[in-house]
């Protein structure tokens, strides 16, 4: 029997396109989470460990510490007004800083599922407009 392939082109249930874009969304976000935990970690390995400790390197207080670090954030993950903050703290680790910086190149990327308004927002809103790549580049030397 000679077994030829041919495409039909069918058209998918509207429940079924919406079900791979909430799973692919579902993974942008597990992705954003995981990012988040990273800064946790980069923390710890640099000895960083009390709630207390991390609050005063992070530059925020302590229920803003322990809500970043905990990982449980609404699918808009961290805003710009806190990343700047984080950024501009004396004390933050350049593990942590570039576990940071990342996060922002990632998100301003859309890697995280947010649409291109919110991240033109996000964009805008970061340390008034200045790059982060030059910061990057810092860090990394």
């Amino acid at each position: 029997m000679n077994e030829r392939s041919f495409s039909k082109t069918v058209r998918a249930p509207a429940n079924v396109i919406l079900e791979r874009q909430t799973l692919t969304i579902s993974h942008m976000k597990a992705m954003q989470s995981a990012k988040i935990r990273e800064l946790r970690q980069a923390l710890a390995d640099a000895g960083v460990l009390t709630l207390d400790q991390q609050a005063k390197s992070l530059g925020v207080s302590r229920s803003t510490a322990w809500a970043v670090l905990k990982g449980n954030h609404k699918s808009s993950g961290l805003s710009a007004t806190l990343i700047n903050r984080m950024l501009a703290s004396r004390q933050l680790p350049g593990s942590a800083r570039k576990i940071i910086l990342e996060y922002v190149k990632e998100k301003s990327a859309g890697a995280y599922g947010h649409g291109e308004q919110r991240l033109h927002k996000f964009r805008a809103r970061l340390a008034n407009g200045q790059s982060f790549d030059a910061a990057e580049s810092r860090v990394a030397d």
